[in-house]
């Protein structure tokens, strides 16, 4: 099997666009946790979100497309875009069959869905736009990625809850290994900040109703968590087959590993009892791999802010790692961003990279009140200096669907 690295990022979260305001804002335990400005809140027990702050389309898409896009594309395109101008590669006729793209969400064209349907019921059918259908699918991030870099090898996406960006990311990683693909743009995009989607989390009862007090409302692995923040964004790396990126000279962020994947076959939203299925997902990471669990340093946990998630996901990480488990360094970024659903896994894994690039750890912001029952070092609060040989990053999603990439300081 082919070494496979990362060699470019991107990201678009509620932190701002672009690494340096969202990698800037993690290290500094910033929270991007704000009352809801999309629409009318006033009758909604639920009144916060993690909002894309400042996003802009005009670099990244002309003005013309943008109608034929709803904004997780559009996130995506500009994540995408970002992560493959960062990798330096250079698509040629050579070699654009090689290059592929495989970005995925959880929910797609909510925004839009929720808009032309209302259009629909107003106006009649002739009212609704030639757009509808491309504007929302799911693939047509991968799509649209695709048609802008060139890129005309593998073109897919996964749709797995939140577990979405992460197994983007290894199939991804799988097809550069197998040698299907030199190189493959991967992650997660997600923008379905709408009236529906709050309710409809609310009504399941998952959310924080925290609203005097956004910035502190996700608070994973704390004793006085009550719900996770939806978010928004997009997570995006480049996956580069070693010997092409050594061969240009590519700045490597970290090499990637392993990959695990599996379900609980339990609940369609609570998961395993005592983390069984994630637990197996992390040791199957760790066998494709062939990682020692003491090589382990760093885990991105899932870490969703929700009683039984943190609960069972520090049961699984015992189970896997045994007395190492209190030597690894977890932190849930959900605390500063939200729960990106579908994106989730790609803005993490960008996080779990730098931090191995950069020899730096975010926190666990919100940590205030310990909770005697997730006993393990959540890097509370401040950010602290670490170089783990391997770290993982973790996404468990509905349906019991979970995933867990493993990546290793490259060196």
């Amino acid at each position: 099997m082919r070494r496979v690295v990362v060699t470019g990022v991107g990201i678009v979260s509620p932190l701002g666009t672009g690494v340096e305001k969202s990698w800037g804002g993690a290290i500094e335990g910033r929270s991007g946790i704000r009352q809801i400005t999309r629409f009318d809140i006033s009758n909604f027990p639920v009144r916060m979100a993690g909002e894309v702050p400042d996003f802009d389309p005009a670099p990244f898409i002309e003005k013309k497309e943008l109608k034929k896009m709803d904004t997780f594309i559009q996130y995506a395109i500009a994540a995408g875009s970002m992560a493959f101008e960062d990798s330096g590669y250079k698509i040629t006729e050579e070699n654009a069959e090689m290059v592929g793209v495989y970005i995925g969400a959880g929910m797609g064209g909510l925004p839009a869905i929720e808009h032309w349907l209302q259009v629909l019921k107003e106006k009649g059918p002739d009212r609704v736009t030639p757009f509808f259908i491309p504007m929302v699918i799911i693939n047509l991030a991968s799509g649209q990625v695709s048609i802008k870099i060139g890129a005309k090898g593998p073109n897919s996406c996964a749709v797995t809850a939140c577990a979405t960006g992460t197994h983007s990311i290894g199939d991804a990683f799988r097809l550069v290994q197998m040698g299907v693909a030199d190189v493959m743009v991967a992650g997660g995009t997600e923008s379905t900040i709408t009236p529906l989607c709050i309710a409809g989390f609310n009504s399941m009862k998952a959310l924080s109703t925290r609203n005097d007090d956004p910035q502190a409302a996700s608070r994973p692995f704390d004793k006085d968590r009550d719900g996770f923040v939806v978010g928004e964004g997009s997570g995006v790396v480049v996956l580069e087959e070693l010997e092409s990126a050594k061969k240009r000279g590519a700045k490597i962020y970290a090499e990637v590993v392993g990959y695990g994947l599996n379900s609980d076959a339990n609940h369609m939203t609570t998961p395993a009892p005592n983390g069984e299925g994630a637990a197996r997902c992390m040791k199957m990471a760790l066998k494709s791999g062939g990682i020692n669990p003491e090589e382990v340093g760093y885990i991105n946990a899932h870490g969703t802010s929700t009683f039984y998630n943190d609960l069972y996901e520090t049961m699984a990480i015992k189970t896997v790692f045994g007395g190492h488990a209190r030597k690894i360094a977890i932190s849930s970024t959900k605390g500063m961003t939200g729960h990106l659903l579908g994106a989730a896994g790609g803005v993490e894994a960008v996080f779990t990279v730098l931090s191995l690039y950069n020899g730096v750890l975010p926190p666990t912001i919100n940590q205030t009140t310990p909770d005697p029952d997730c006993d393990l070092d959540y890097i509370p609060n401040a950010a602290r200096d670490g170089k783990p040989k391997v770290a993982l990053s973790n996404s468990f999603g509905f349906g019991g669907t979970n995933g867990v990439l493993a990546f290793r300081r490259f060196e």
